[in-house]
């Protein structure tokens, strides 16, 4: 068994006392702000979570071909206690996701569950208080320790070209994609077509164009043209943080490696990020 439920004292009678046993302490008055961001990375069963003083990272992988980050800054939580340099454990997502959802995702209008989310450090489980209405749910979820994430290498100074787009211009194309072609073809080019996406399915080849002069183009840094295609397998699970998301930065490196950030604001209209790497899945000449 991976989770355990119990009751507790409402997070207000908690002492700090309590808090002495646990390397990390982070909490929300809103635990919806903390699953609708896990949801945008949520296509496979683990995460593994960092934490510094500046925050929460957690980290997603499929197949060293595709990696998820959402960071979590320190200042969105009412409390983030943490008291060493580096916390780090893997735990699984869907687990934590469904404690979230279950216990505290409250669709009544006005009506929020508080998370209290608590580790004790290398063996210990996480542990989260949710309480709404007065009434406090404990679900205690065993960590492991956590994988190294893979580097990508992708770093600002190999990038080649980046846009920033309104994230209403991607979702109807996004949406409308046709899911029997294998891959997404992403072309960005100093010239035209600028930025354009192409599809290959069953019903033939499609393409979406973005002028660089488009009121939906916040950002336009192309200095070479690059023609990459990447799996649409891969890329299917970034549509959820797109949903989510008012703009998203599109940047390719000199490889054709692919980063897609995305700025979401959560329900108190604070602000997180979601990025996602994927590798090519073969260049175009």
């Amino acid at each position: 068994m991976c989770l355990r439920f119990s009751a507790a004292m409402p997070l207000s009678t908690q002492s700090q006392a309590d808090d002495e046993q646990y390397v990390l302490v982070a909490s929300l008055d809103n635990a919806r702000n903390l699953s609708n961001i896990l949801k945008a990375i949520t296509f496979k069963d683990h995460a593994i979570f960092n934490a510094t003083p500046n925050g929460l990272k957690v980290t997603v992988e499929d197949s060293k071909c595709l990696q998820a980050n959402a960071f979590i800054q320190a200042e969105i939580f009412q409390e983030f206690t943490i008291k060493e340099d580096l916390v780090g454990f893997q735990v699984n997502l869907t687990v934590l996701l469904d404690c979230l959802n279950i216990f505290g995702g409250s669709s009544v209008p006005g009506v929020s569950t508080a998370l209290r989310m608590c580790y004790g450090g290398y063996g210990f489980p996480l542990t989260l208080f949710l309480e709404e209405g007065g009434v406090v749910t404990v679900c205690k979820i065993n960590t492991q320790e956590p994988d190294e994430p893979i580097d990508f290498e992708f770093c600002s100074t190999n990038v080649t070209n980046k846009v920033i787009l309104q994230s209403e211009s991607l979702k109807e194309p996004f949406s409308e994609l046709d899911m029997t072609s294998e891959v997404l073809q992403i072309t960005m080019s100093p010239s035209q077509p600028y930025f354009r996406l192409s599809t290959f399915g069953n019903s033939g080849n499609a393409h979406y164009d973005y002028p660089k002069d488009s009121d939906m183009m916040e950002l336009f840094q192309c200095t070479k043209t690059q023609t990459n295609r990447y799996k649409m397998s891969l890329l299917k699970p970034s549509t959820k943080a797109l949903a989510l998301s008012c703009k998203v930065s599109v940047r390719t490196d000199s490889r054709g490696f692919l980063s897609l950030q995305y700025l979401v604001r959560n329900d108190d209209g604070q602000i997180c990020f979601v990025e996602y790497y994927c590798c090519p899945d073969e260049e175009v000449e």
